[in-house]
């Protein structure tokens, strides 16, 4: 790397995630720094982080608080691992955010998203074994839901391109239907009509046998798949089914949790408890990767049964409760209650909503998605999909705007530290360039 210029020296090394490396090397988007709500590239061109970096920067980019607690504490005790020993750090990470969710006493603490979905598959499987119902093994996803890309996440996700060069994942899933109807097209916020979807999990009850699931799990609002908000009444239909048939409702708020919806978690947004549910993403603000698993005192507890001296769970990672991550989850943590962020996303939600549905009339808009400070706008299709996602990135990347094409889909999650002059500004944009 050229230190001066930021320049790599080649583009062949790395092995680039979710990315048509050919393509990219192409044009190469290379950017330098960040700070607030804006990126810089190493040309100098500036761009309005429209996604957030990857739904995650809630409180901005380069927070000085933040960075100022990960320096000091790589300063201090830069590893240590949890394994039958402890730092107090990550005792104080985990005490802090049991604080955001209340009835949710323990958290379990992992890297990434992934690991934290495939945290609570494991944990709902170990949980129903030590209550003696082993033949809970069935865990039920939905179709166009992202849970991640390791194996369990895989297994109960729906997108097809993501499963499609891998084969046989966990054998016992079924999927429900995703919610995305035709019928509710520019809807604002939650769709009216789709509540009647959750009853595909009460087919598959009545297929596999209630007492062969262990698990629903479902994003509050899916993100990767498009942006779409739970139908009224449907997270309520799926809780109560869980519960006649003592299924755990896992809800995935990799994406939702710490303010997205303008509460900690989606889960108290809309009104559903369940009985884990995920977080990465803005836990840390992304500045050191970390997930986690929350869990009910009843979850945890199954697993205190056994033996004193044995692991009450055989499953971990080296970096669970990094010293580092936790410095940065914790200064986040400050950061959102210091400085209102959470109470902002919620401020700004209407004005976020009606900047979306004012552009329902552009050319090639068929369809405008939003809930909370996320967003989506469905271009119609032209040539093969993802053509004309992957065409409007590219306009409003070189406009001064980034966003995430899925699809034919223009996602959006922005920091949550944006003003209502900075939504003004992302709408000028989108604006001009779906008009182009």
């Amino acid at each position: 790397m050229n230190e001066q210029t930021q320049i790599p020296n080649d583009l062949d090394s790395l092995w680039m995630p979710f990315t048509a490396s050919r393509w990219f090397k192409s044009n190469p988007r290379m950017i330098g720094s960040a700070e607030g709500i804006h990126y810089q590239t190493v040309d100098g061109h500036q761009v309005i982080d429209g996604t957030g970096g990857l739904w995650c920067c809630n409180a901005g980019h380069n927070h000085p608080r933040i960075v100022a607690a990960i320096q000091a504490q790589a300063a201090t005790l830069d590893f240590a691992h949890c394994f039958n020993q402890g730092h107090a750090i990550a005792f104080q990470a985990a005490s802090r955010l049991t604080e955001l969710a209340p009835g949710f006493d323990h958290v379990f603490l992992t890297n990434s998203g992934s690991e934290a979905v495939d945290t609570a598959l494991k944990i709902a499987l170990a949980y129903h074994a030590a209550n003696g119902e082993g033949q809970r093994r069935l865990l039920v996803g939905r179709q166009k839901a992202y849970h991640g890309i390791n194996f369990g996440g895989l297994s109960v996700g729906g997108i097809g391109l993501n499963r499609g060069q891998f084969g046989t994942l966990y054998p016992s899933t079924a999927h429900m239907r995703h919610t995305l109807l035709p019928e509710n097209a520019c809807s604002r916020g939650q769709p009216e009509t789709g509540a009647d979807l959750a009853e595909d999990l009460a087919g598959i009850i009545e297929t596999h046998g209630g007492h062969t699931i262990a698990a629903v799990i479902v994003e509050p609002v899916a993100g990767a798949g498009g942006v779409f908000p739970p139908p009224v009444g449907y997270l309520e239909r799926l809780r109560e089914l869980c519960d006649q048939h003592g299924i755990l409702l896992i809800l995935d708020e990799v994406i939702t949790g710490f303010g997205r919806m303008g509460t900690a978690f989606a889960s108290q947004h809309f009104g559903v408890t369940p009985d884990l549910f995920t977080v990465a993403k803005g836990l840390t603000n992304a500045t050191v990767p970390m997930g986690g698993v929350f869990t009910t005192a009843k979850v945890r507890e199954a697993f205190l049964n056994g033996p004193e001296k044995m692991p009450d769970l055989f499953h971990g990672y080296t970096y669970s409760g990094h010293p580092l991550a936790c410095a940065a989850a914790i200064a986040t943590l400050d950061v959102y209650r210091d400085e209102g962020v959470f109470e902002n996303a919620a401020k700004l939600a209407p004005v976020w909503e009606d900047m979306l549905h004012a552009l329902a009339d552009a050319p090639r808009v068929i369809d405008i998605r939003n809930a909370g400070i996320l967003g989506a706008i469905q271009l119609e299709q032209d040539g093969a999909v993802g053509d004309a996602g992957r065409a409007m990135y590219e306009k409003l990347w070189d406009m001064g705007l980034s966003i995430r094409p899925i699809g034919d889909s223009l996602a959006m999650s922005p920091p949550l530290t944006l003003s209502a002059d900075d939504i003004g500004r992302i709408g000028d944009l989108l604006s001009r360039g779906l008009n182009a």
